[in-house]
């Protein structure tokens, strides 16, 4: 069966999508790859018709690489709906079930089987694969999330390293690394610690066009999120993190409160309350997810329409998979973020105060320097966020090739500095575009801070806090101003002219350009460093947006139940789309899986706009295999037929 053969009949795709057809063929043809495809791109059928048609061929099972539960189980049971053998084994499985999929690995019944790197690395499991490989009977391994490989990623895990021994002892079994983030240092790491070097890289742009990205000021930042949602997302799926557990608990209460339906998920809640939330998010229209970073990672959900974020993430790779994580359907999305100085000051004490090396410190300082520039940009968000990962926006990615061990795109850039922007306005998708800040030289602020916590200094052995400092330079005659004797300092009043919200972000600033300490052993008080140096010196200046309390333009409504997939539909169709959204979600309870895994929204609105008579007719149509057009034909068929007017 040929791969285009494979794409129409089992997935129902008459065509490949950017760089996959240049993926599939490379591996099929047994050479190893680095894929970076963005979220919602189609990574993973860049190894499942690989899997499909390497065993066609003869060469036994493809092992795929993945940390992830949900995604494990969310992936075979769309295979087994398109009609293909899989199987997973983490822990989710009984002895008794996990030993009964072993059986069917070693007897060759499967195509793909799922596993996390843990048990891979197991001596049982390597046994496994030693008595298959002597049979040549290993097609291919596949290592998802390939960046949790890496120290310098957002996402580090130990278990990853120890995969070197699939290199080592499978050397004749083709290998793939993909995943849907990674700078130019981490991309170096995943080839260096994965033994990639040889592999061919395929980098897919990062551009994400149907999202727009707003980064407004944090002042009230749960009334800010719901003015957002009320305003821009009433009834829609979305995604919403904190960084703490008390706050996500918190905020889940407070939009419930406001009539929406949100449910919280963190790593203190019980397994049973994580899974059944996550299934209801998973299954359920319109509801809203209150996480930390521990939710998110292989959710293929397509319908989430906003990802919003009230705490500041760590780095630029970090914002980028969470915010991916909306309108991976294609359709208009937003990635919402609030951030203020003492997301600054949290994320630069973290750093700190962990027990990393310093050349780790310091990377992960770069990092959040960069995330910060993202953050207080006038320009276009867009083409930073691409420049970040060596992306031109409007231009194609580099093109595919091995890597050149140091020479190549990964070889002496770290890949974490954000390039200067050419056009300043580009995407006309994101807050800055639609909405154009004003910029003010806050250079004279941020000396006259400095100033003012130096003399604080030198008055007193007592170290203060942000607020403190900004009502000196503001001239504010508080009770804790006349105590010190702060008043006579020759610095006070002589910032009357700036505002608290103009000081605030001078602040974060200096302090993520390390002209500013936080010792947070003494309340998150304020010190001068030798990075002070220069700005006081005015070798430094200091560029920062007005408050725009404008908001961007809104985007329309959609009209009642109407998903993005059916917006153009006429009245008839729209009524056969219904029809068919409600046949779909009792089919998925059936089976115990997501709406989606079924048929995808896009998928049931073509039914609806064809309006198909025959099983003939339903051929054709974007995301209907073969499999599912023998499973659902007759149905859907039925459906369309009593939904005619």
């Amino acid at each position: 069966m040929s791969l285009q053969t494979i794409l129409r009949q089992v997935f129902g795709y008459e065509a490949f999508r950017g760089p996959q057809q240049a993926i599939v063929d490379h591996v099929v043809a047994g050479g190893d790859a680095l894929v970076l495809m963005p979220t919602g791109g189609g990574k993973s059928l860049c190894y499942q018709i690989p899997a499909i048609a390497r065993q066609q061929a003869g060469h036994g099972t493809t092992i795929v690489v993945s940390p992830l539960i949900a995604l494990m189980h969310d992936q075979v049971g769309a295979l087994h709906e398109a009609g293909v053998e899989a199987a997973f084994l983490n822990s989710s499985l009984s002895g008794e079930e996990a030993a009964a999929v072993e059986k069917r690995l070693l007897r060759g019944e499967l195509t793909l089987l799922y596993a996390a790197p843990e048990r891979v690395t197991t001596p049982r499991f390597l046994a496994q694969l030693d008595s298959l490989a002597e049979r040549s009977q290993v097609a291919l391994f596949a290592i998802d999330e390939a960046h949790c490989v890496s120290q310098w990623g957002h996402d580090f895990r130990p278990e990853y390293r120890a995969l070197t021994v699939l290199h080592e002892r499978y050397p004749a079994v083709p290998r793939m690394a993909l995943t849907a983030t990674a700078d130019a240092l981490t991309r170096a790491d995943i080839v260096e610690r994965l033994q990639l070097e040889a592999a061919r890289q395929f980098v897919s742009s990062f551009d994400r066009p149907n999202i727009r990205y707003t980064i407004v000021e944090k002042k009230d930042a749960t009334t800010q999120l719901l003015r957002f949602i009320e305003r821009e997302h009433e009834g829609d799926a979305g995604i919403v993190y904190c960084q703490s557990r008390r706050k996500v608990e918190d905020i889940a209460q407070t939009l419930c409160d406001a009539g929406l339906k949100a449910l919280p998920y963190h790593a203190g809640l019980d397994q049973a309350v994580r899974q059944a939330n996550q299934d209801r998010f998973l299954r359920e229209e319109g509801l809203v997810m209150v996480a930390t970073i521990a939710f998110g990672m292989g959710i293929d959900k397509p319908d989430v329409r906003f990802v919003a974020h009230l705490d500041m993430p760590k780095n630029i790779e970090g914002y980028y998979q969470e915010t991916g994580r909306a309108g991976r359907d294609g359709a208009a999305a937003d990635a919402w973020m609030a951030y203020g100085l003492q997301d600054v000051v949290n994320q630069r004490r973290m750093i700190d105060e962990s027990p990393a090396g310093e050349e780790f410190k310091q990377v992960m300082r770069e990092k959040l320097d960069a995330l910060l520039a993202l953050a207080e940009a006038t320009d276009c968000r867009r083409v930073r966020l691409l420049a970040y990962f060596g992306e031109v926006y409007g231009e194609s990615p580099p093109a595919a090739g091995p890597s050149q061990g140091g020479h190549g795109p990964l070889g002496g850039q770290r890949g974490h500095e954000v390039p200067s922007v050419g056009a300043r306005y580009a995407c006309g998708n994101c807050d800055n575009c639609l909405n154009p800040p004003a910029v003010w030289d806050g250079t004279d602020a941020a000396r006259k801070l400095l100033s003012t916590i130096y003399r604080v200094q030198q008055m007193s052995s007592i170290s203060f806090g942000a607020g403190h400092i900004m009502d000196i330079l503001r001239g504010k005659d508080t009770e804790k101003v006349k105590q010190y004797g702060h008043e006579t300092l020759s610095t006070f009043g002589l910032g009357a002219e700036f505002s608290e919200a103009q000081l605030r972000g001078v602040l974060r600033q200096l302090i993520a350009i390390g002209a500013v300490g936080v010792d947070a052993q003494a309340f998150n008080t304020l010190y001068l460093t030798e990075g002070s140096r220069a700005v006081l010196k005015g070798e430094v200046t200091v560029q920062l947006r007005e408050s725009v309390s404008t908001p961007a333009t809104k985007r329309s409504r959609r009209a009642g139940v109407t998903a993005p997939a059916a917006v153009n539909l006429g009245v008839d169709d729209q009524v056969r789309f219904i029809n068919l959204k409600a046949w779909r979600a009792d089919v998925a309870r059936e089976h115990n899986l997501p709406a989606y895994v079924i048929f995808h929204d896009a998928t049931l609105a073509e039914i609806a706009r064809r309006g198909p008579q025959t099983l003939d007719d339903l051929q054709g149509i974007s995301g209907i295999g073969e499999k599912k057009l023998q499973a659902y034909g007759e149905a859907v068929l039925r459906v369309v037929s009593l939904s005619n007017p």
